[in-house]
């Protein structure tokens, strides 16, 4: 007896998403929602975490939720990462939004979600904890369309 072609897909795609799920190497995901659907160019919002392990090289993932009634195809982020000896390292990120014909990148049906790399294989030079501050760079006061911004970090 054959198994049904519905089965056998499903199946697959059980098995996919048990895969996807026990690869992740999350140590740490923070989201915060943009308060009012409008990000003030002065708001800037924290992302505080622990690092134990330093012999490790970890990746420092953005992730954003937005609308597709999100105005811009881009999204200018300005990050400061604050080490537990009070070291201040700053950054600018660029986060590709959507495609040169204007087609959303991220998943979703409305509203969308992408990730955007922070760091990459960054080693943290000493254990404690570790915040991340994001503003937005963009044009004028406040941005609308952003509903969420998170940080994630994986080893």
């Amino acid at each position: 007896m054959r198994p049904q072609p519905a089965i056998a897909i499903a199946a697959v795609a059980t098995s996919l998403l048990l895969l996807a799920a026990c690869s992740g190497k999350a140590v740490s995901n923070y989201y915060q929602v943009i308060d009012g659907s409008k990000w003030d160019r002065d708001t800037e919002y924290s992302f505080s975490f622990m690092i134990d392990d330093v012999s490790e090289p970890y990746n420092i993932v953005m992730e954003v939720r937005h609308h597709d009634a999100y105005p811009f195809h881009n999204l200018w982020i300005f990050c400061t990462e604050e080490s537990p000896v009070g070291l201040l390292l700053h950054d600018t990120v660029e986060c590709r939004l959507a495609d040169e014909h204007g087609r959303w990148t991220g998943r979703g049906l409305s509203l969308r979600e992408a990730a955007f790399p922070i760091r990459r294989l960054h080693r943290f030079p000493i254990r404690g904890q570790y915040t991340f501050g994001i503003r937005h760079g963009m044009r004028g006061e406040a941005l609308t369309g952003i509903r969420e911004i998170g940080i994630r970090i994986e080893k």
